[in-house]
């Protein structure tokens, strides 16, 4: 079998580190890497770099540029810093790539990597929230193939048939619930940083965290689903499920019902789309259903958790919106973890913002740019105002 080259954006996020594993633990001369790309982890991108040999380590924060040189001193792996580095390594011949960079940060990056063909490993849900548009333009033209790796995109695409759309009657994406899913309005209020970063069955990062303490993070997974399976709003649902077992569903026309169910290890849908179309072997713990006991299923309350909501109502009223969405709840998400604005407050100043700023046409990329910015601005502002 032809070794198959690789390479890795957000290597040193939760997702980029479960990759890093997963070819730590494959067959010698399974797997070539070519790019490590991370934010400003030099210690950690050294780590991997050193294990794994890739032709190029880059780190986007161009200061970190003393730091990796020493950090890489004598290993004769090739380095670089800057977003025009990360670009350039995206952009570099690979026939697998894992898009991992957490925010709308990861954007361009895909685009680059989607611009040279191969197949694209998505775990960037923002990229598709912010400019989905253009992410599928871009790997229509380079005839790239985009595989989902968020264990609920990953679940749909392995139990949907893709052979005939008109069969599916609907998609479930399944959520934990998040660890405020039974607090009182007046407990969600004094919700603090740590509590919010602390998820009651997954290991993520504390963007990500947030997201899922708010929902948020099924928001945006909502309308992801919606561009990457072409898929109606109206035919989305999503239900809270806290054994996190079964990762999403299709339902057919016929009644039958296809789900995905799994361990909640991510390991598990990066494997499924390093190994796609064929399957790895994988040591994450298996499914015990008889431990597991039972599985239990309930409709969200959008009233306590208003992301779900705002996130369908962005979706329907165009890729501006979403734009909009996923800017100011990155703005918002990221003044809570400064304590600069209450837990509630996130969805509120999304709210707020995108009322103010409706949803202007994003045709081409440098409008998208134009317009995460200028969200992110009045986000900020609404932010402030409230804390004066």
């Amino acid at each position: 079998m032809a070794v198959k080259t690789v390479s890795i954006l957000g290597c040193t996020g939760s997702v980029g580190r479960s990759t890093v594993a997963l070819l730590d633990a494959a067959s010698p001369g399974e797997f070539e890497v070519v790019a490590l790309v991370a934010g400003r982890d030099v210690a950690g991108l050294a780590e991997q770099a050193r294990r794994l040999r890739p032709q190029v380590a880059v780190l986007a924060d161009p200061s970190a540029a003393p730091a990796l040189e020493a950090a890489l001193a004598g290993s004769g792996i090739a380095h670089a810093c800057g977003p025009e580095a990360v670009l350039a390594a995206a952009r570099l011949p690979a026939a697998w790539t894992m898009a991992a960079i957490v925010g709308a940060a990861g954007l361009e990056p895909t685009l680059a990597a989607l611009s040279r063909g191969g197949t694209l490993a998505l775990a960037n849900k923002e990229a598709l929230v912010c400019a989905g548009h253009l992410v599928l333009a871009e790997a229509a033209a380079s005839g790239a193939t985009i595989l989902p790796v968020d264990s609920e995109h990953n679940a749909i695409f392995q139990a949907l048939d893709a052979r005939d759309p008109s069969v599916v009657e609907k998609i479930v994406l399944t959520a934990s619930g998040g660890p405020f899913r039974l607090f009182t309005p007046e407990q969600m209020a004094a919700v603090t940083v740590e509590q919010a970063l602390k998820h009651p069955v997954w290991s993520m990062g504390s963007k990500i965290s947030i997201d899922s303490a708010t929902m948020m993070n099924k928001g945006l997974e909502l309308i992801e689903a919606a561009r990457i399976f072409a898929m109606p709003e109206e035919r989305i649902e999503v239900l809270v499920h806290p054994q996190s077992t079964v990762h999403g569903m299709v339902q057919y026309a016929d009644g039958s019902v296809l789900a995905q169910l799994g361990s909640p290890d991510m390991r598990t849908p990066i494997a499924h789309a390093l190994a796609w179309p064929r399957r790895m072997a994988v040591g994450v713990p298996r499914l015990d259903l008889v431990t597991l006991g039972r599985l239990e299923f309930y409709a969200p309350d959008t009233r306590r958790f208003p992301a779900l909501r705002l996130a369908r109502e962005a979706l329907r009223a165009g890729p501006g919106a979403t734009t909009i969405l996923n800017a100011a709840n990155e703005a918002a998400v990221g003044l809570f973890l400064q304590r600069r604005l209450g837990f509630l407050g996130i969805a509120e100043v999304v709210e707020e913002t995108l009322s103010a700023l409706g949803s202007p046409a994003v045709p081409d990329l440098k409008a998208v740019l134009a317009l995460d910015a200028a969200a992110r601005q009045d986000a900020t502002a609404r932010a402030a105002r409230r804390a004066a």
